[in-house]
């Protein structure tokens, strides 16, 4: 399998031709759970390099967008993705339902208030994109968030895919890598995966009613996801539908495609030279000069 091949697959470069039923959640391209898990911990490796090369150089940072429904395993890519990235220089934020502060705030006030500075590492789990998925299909909910009733049209979802997509331009031309994925998986998956959150006591701390209510809505999601991704994966910051079936497999291309992305930032370390490296080179004999044995770890 040649994994940029893979990588342009997932890429939804012609979004007006996108199509869930197109794309096959349980798709793996050949490669078995044994191979994903051993590319994964080589790219664990390779992210945690990028990453300090990052933090560093302090000029980019980098914004990863994972949307899915329940259980799609969003909180697994951010554990075994991210697991050599150093904590010290990397932001998670899960977005919950929205606070009283927030619905007295445009709907991407939240989120811009949790994005990385340069040299770190932002990933939101769920993000602004909620606004234009469970707001849409759950129309309870965007009576809630104070907008003028004059608004709120059959032209509000346009418009916010178009506000959406001009905050996404809006950081990239400022330093800010965006990279977006849907973690595509299947009904039949998410049904198997609930009932072992159901059956499994370690996992039933997991478990909400809400998965239920919402799984009720699969088609509606889907749709409103279909039109989403259509309506913003642009040249700046594509979307990525990722086969989410087999988990590894998921994990494994998340980690390849922010690897690639961030390859190509030519990230580096500062380099000191002039002065300031004649200073670094007299401290060093001032150093070696001292007496005693040299201990090293």
């Amino acid at each position: 399998m040649k994994l940029a091949k893979t990588v342009k697959r997932i890429c939804v470069t012609k979004p007006k031709k996108f199509r869930i039923a197109d794309c096959d959640p349980a798709a793996t391209y050949g490669l078995t759970k044994e191979e994903a898990e051993k590319l994964l911990a080589d790219d664990v490796a390779q992210l945690a390099d990028l990453h300090e090369r990052l933090w560093a150089q302090d000029r980019w940072a980098v914004l990863v967008i994972l949307q899915g429904m329940d259980s799609a395993g969003k909180d697994g890519v951010v554990k075994h993705v991210m697991s050599g990235v150093n904590p010290q220089g990397c932001d998670v934020h899960s977005f919950k339902a929205p606070t009283p502060e927030d619905l007295d705030h445009d709907f991407l006030w939240r989120a811009a208030r949790y994005l990385p500075e340069r040299g770190r590492i932002g990933i939101f789990n769920r993000s602004y994109y909620e606004e234009v998925l469970i707001v849409r299909v759950r129309p309870g909910v965007l009576a809630q968030e104070h907008v003028p009733k004059q608004l709120i049209t059959p032209d509000l979802w346009r418009q916010r895919f178009k506000d959406i997509c001009a905050f996404e331009r809006a950081l990239v031309h400022n330093g800010v890598l965006v990279l977006k994925f849907f973690l595509n998986i299947s009904p039949q998956e998410q049904r198997e995966r609930l009932l072992a959150r159901l059956e499994e006591p370690a996992k039933r701390w997991k478990f909400s009613m809400n998965d239920i209510a919402e799984r009720k809505r699969w088609p509606q999601y889907m749709e409103a996801y279909e039109e989403m991704i259509r309506a913003t994966s642009h040249a700046d910051a594509p979307w990525y539908v990722v086969p989410a079936d087999h988990k590894p497999f998921a994990r494994f291309v998340v980690a390849r495609v922010i690897i690639d992305a961030m390859s190509r930032l030519d990230l580096a370390f500062p380099e000191v030279k002039g002065k300031a490296l004649a200073e670094l080179k007299r401290v060093e004999r001032a150093l070696k000069s001292e007496r005693g044995p040299r201990k090293r770890p």
